[in-house]
């Protein structure tokens, strides 16, 4: 088959979803299928169009769908698509109603969604991974890494924030990696190194750095106002680091609402007081590790290429006039919630 898959992110950009484009472009070609990479749907040839981002590439969208009326067209949320435009956006709503089927991430987006689109909605939760050995941390410090592009609905500077609230015995270092997107915070970011000696900017890497960098942490802090459900709670499972999260959709989808490391949006005392608590009670830090150890079952690589493989499947059956016995989405979501980790989607929403 024929794959192109469309990202509004230019050739090169290490944003994420670009990122993920070119991840699912290598997971698709493992499969045996011919796949291209490009910004826009412009008359390429293919048989499939997954186009990621609902508004940003709904250009792609409708002219893949003028050109092929009955065409398979799989359209992937992100996190802005599922928590800001869906409520604000008809174009989102367009490139919903123009699919065949959508891709969320984890099981909650199905919430965001209209009642009329959920059932053409299948999860994928993006796999990881881990190194082949965890490296050990250093004793000095209780380093916490921050991977993130320098975006307002990161909240770029929550974990820095936090970090100066904490006592002077503590050992906690923020080691925050990513690029300074938007105007101004490249300065900030410099700003508060100088003035916060608990906090250093490494500026973009690579993502094999970024993966070494995580790897000798003893957390990851996810500070996002939103998520669609980030890669690097995945990858942070896959490496065994456990997560402080803002308590979003995005990361209550992938952790579960019983995992003990959420703070509210912008809460900088409760993230401060959850940064101590994993440095100084070890029960609290084996809890937070016991949780991504969970969810280490379920972004394993095998795992996400057998769920893009049965869409697959299930599109060439819609097309061909056969249809499937079982739901796809019934089959990803109920395994993963009778073991305790991803909540079930079809219930809890």
């Amino acid at each position: 088959m024929r794959i192109l898959v469309v990202t509004p992110a230019r050739a090169g950009a290490r944003t994420g979803n670009r990122v993920t484009a070119q991840r699912w472009a290598g997971l698709l070609r493992g499969l045996g299928h011919r796949v291209t990479v490009a910004t826009a749907y412009r008359g390429q040839r293919c048989d499939l169009l997954v186009a990621l981002h609902a508004r940003r590439s709904l250009a792609s969208i409708v002219a893949f769908r003028r050109r092929h009326a009955s065409g398979p067209l799989v359209v992937a949320l992100t996190g802005t698509d599922l928590y800001a435009d869906l409520r604000r956006s008809t174009a989102t709503g367009r490139a919903l109603d123009l699919a065949t089927r959508l891709v969320v991430l984890q099981p909650t987006a199905l919430r965001a969604l209209p009642p009329g689109a959920r059932a053409k909605a299948r999860v994928i939760v993006q796999s990881a991974a881990g190194p082949w050995r965890r490296i050990r941390a250093g004793a000095s410090t209780f380093d916490v890494c921050v991977l993130g592009h320098l975006r307002a609905v990161k909240d770029p500077f929550r974990a820095a924030a936090a970090a100066r609230l904490l006592p002077r015995s503590s050992r906690i270092r923020v080691l925050h990696a990513g690029a300074a997107l938007e105007p101004g915070t490249a300065a900030r970011a410099r700003a508060e190194q100088r003035r916060n000696p608990r906090y250093r900017w490494l500026g973009n890497r690579p993502h094999a750095e970024a993966m070494s960098l995580l790897a000798r942490c003893r957390l990851l802090c996810l500070t996002s106002k939103l998520e669609g459900g980030a890669n690097v709670v995945s990858e942070a499972a896959a490496a065994g680091v456990p997560v402080l999260s803002s308590r979003i959709d995005g990361s209550v989808g992938l952790l579960g609402a019983r995992h003990p490391g959420y703070f509210a949006v912008g809460d900088t005392r409760a993230l401060a007081g959850l940064l101590l608590r994993a440095e100084r009670d070890p029960r609290f830090y084996a809890r937070l590790g016991r949780s991504v150890r969970r969810l280490a079952r379920l972004v394993r690589p095998e795992r996400e290429r057998g769920a893009w493989a049965s869409l697959l499947r299930e599109l060439v059956r819609r097309r061909s006039g056969t249809r499937s016995p079982r739901s796809p989405r019934t089959r990803s979501v109920r395994p993963a919630a009778s073991r305790g980790a991803l909540p079930s989607a079809s219930l809890s929403k």
